[in-house]
């Protein structure tokens, strides 16, 4: 069995994707998520970066609206082309899929003046568009079969996590009774682990001096002590304590585009892709009854 895997679309989706999977047999893609390309990123990095404040308390609701209403629209084209695959996509949400992050921190939902209903609308509209494509197969804290393979899934939040919250502990829960619930496929090779941000504490998961700068320029941080500080590991904790604990044969994730290339935990191999816009995707092969990975080919 041959596995694509992609990610970190950002509104761009490669030409001759169903060429390549023709070409190299391929049975199944797994999309990582990131499909709408946050085009607005500057402003929010501009305004919001380490802040208490939301953009449209900045730059207005209508404005907003408006900035977001068209990320959702770039969103679309590219779940239009993966739709239009020959094989079926299993997918699980990026973080700026609208996703939030209340699997892995506790947030307060604003009072007064500071809460917008149309802040939560935004992923509700999103979901409505994913369940239009019937070839596309979202699993995130849920899981999907194809052949002897179960894939287990976690959404995607772009930060390490707050192990001692509520929603880190509600959340990692609810991975761990799939994990039960499938520990002799587990046992077998047969359980493949796929989240949006690889795991924490891995050759996978550290930013480059390229990406921090650019978010501590863009918040207006020039120090460059502190730039050099915050140079470290962003991958998932959960994703960590997950692998580690039930071992899976496979762990699937990306987020940190510059860090992709595979490493290990234990027994599993971890994959992080990189971002197809620039090129970068993973093939997997599989065998369909021993549990076993055959082999490993980067696309770049």
């Amino acid at each position: 069995m041959k596995i694509l895997v992609i990610g970190d679309f950002h509104g761009k989706i490669p030409k001759g994707l169903n060429k390549l999977i023709e070409k190299e047999n391929i049975d199944l893609v797994v999309s990582l998520g990131d499909y709408a390309p946050f085009y607005y990123r500057k402003l929010w990095f501009k305004h919001c970066y380490g802040k208490d404040i939301e953009l449209w308390e900045v730059i207005g609701k209508k404005k907003y609206k408006e900035l977001v209403l068209e990320d959702l629209r770039r969103a679309e084209k590219v779940l239009k082309s993966l739709n239009n695959l020959s094989v079926p996509v299993f997918t699980v949400l990026g973080n700026v899929d609208w996703s939030a992050a209340d699997d892995i921190v506790d947030i307060k939902k604003p009072k007064g003046k500071r809460y917008w209903k149309w802040e939560e609308e935004r992923l509700r509209i999103f979901q409505k568009l994913l369940k239009k494509y019937k070839n596309i197969k979202r699993f995130d804290y849920r899981f999907l079969k194809f052949g002897d393979y179960i894939f287990i899934g976690m959404r995607g939040h772009s930060a390490p996590g707050k192990v001692k919250s509520k929603a880190f502990r509600k959340y990692k829960q609810k991975l761990e009774n799939l994990f039960k619930k499938f520990s002799k496929e587990n046992k077998q090779g047969k359980v493949i682990f796929v989240s949006h941000n690889i795991a924490h504490n891995t050759k996978l998961d550290k930013l480059s001096m390229k990406s921090v700068k650019f978010a501590q320029k863009s918040a207006g941080i020039e120090n460059e002590k502190d730039v050099k500080r915050r140079r470290r590991h962003y991958g998932s904790k959960m994703a960590r304590r997950i692998i580690e604990k039930w071992q899976p044969i496979l762990h699937l994730g990306g987020h940190i585009h510059e860090a992709w290339g595979k490493d290990k935990i234990g027994k599993t191999t971890l994959i992080n892709p990189g971002a197809v816009p620039e090129g970068k995707s993973a093939i997997i092969t599989l065998d369909k009854e021993k549990g076993k990975v055959k082999n490993i080919r980067f696309l770049r």
